[in-house]
């Protein structure tokens, strides 16, 4: 899951990347309101995390300009607030949830996960294609009777690929999603990272599940 987190103070922010980054999200960090809006409204992500203080924009006007747009990516406020009023008001804007100051990153981490599932309507936490089953809540892999151990990346990369079974994904496509935006768009990233995925859930398999498309990307076919 790629997450936009929109927040000014520096050590919250870095507490906050570092949580996700370790649970497999793919996070990008800004401090600026205004920043902020033109990435939400240009990008795509899976949710946003956003502070209701903010410089250039407050996070209520963010808010209020996304759900103007008809942009429905699920957000969570946060708050260092306690005021009743003003999370009465960010409900009422659209926000799916919100956080008070202090908060704890696991709460973060679970509330993220139920929003975006109740926002896509996906009330599912597995995925299967074929035998390979993905375990959106564990982080537990198998193929058939075997388990198969996976790096944070590594399980992000194949949920992208699963999550579309039988669709191609660009590189590009995947280092957006998976990587964000700091790498080189030249770079064999996603190469090295497909062998390595390919190779813990192919090798042996009479029937390989991740392909390449010449010249387009990857895709994970669905068995006949």
């Amino acid at each position: 899951m790629r997450i936009l987190v929109v927040e000014d103070e520096r050590k919250i922010a870095g507490f906050i990347r570092q949580g996700l980054e370790e649970q497999g999200y793919t996070v990008e960090v800004v401090a600026d309101g205004r920043e902020a809006f033109t990435l939400a409204t240009t990008q795509s992500y899976d949710a946003l995390v956003l502070d209701i203080m903010l410089p250039g924009r407050d996070g209520l006007s963010i808010l209020r300009g996304l759900r103007d747009r008809r942009n429905t990516v699920p957000v969570i406020l946060l708050t260092a607030r306690a005021e009743p009023n003003e999370r009465v008001e960010g409900l009422d804007l659209g926000a799916d949830d919100y956080l008070t100051k202090p908060f704890y990153i696991p709460e973060l981490i679970a509330r993220l996960q139920a929003v975006t599932r109740r926002v896509s309507g996906d009330k599912l936490s597995v995925l299967q294609v074929g035998d390979l089953v993905v375990d959106l809540i564990t982080h537990q892999v198998r193929r058939g009777e075997r388990g198969v151990d996976l790096t944070a990346r590594e399980f992000g990369l194949l949920e992208y690929l699963v999550r579309s079974p039988g669709r191609v994904l660009t590189r590009t496509q995947l280092l957006e999603h998976v990587w964000g935006y700091n790498f080189d768009p030249e770079t064999n990233l996603v190469d090295v990272n497909i062998r390595r995925l390919r190779k813990k859930i192919d090798e042996g398999e009479a029937v390989p599940l991740i392909e390449t498309v010449r010249g387009v990307g990857y895709r994970v076919c669905k068995p006949e």
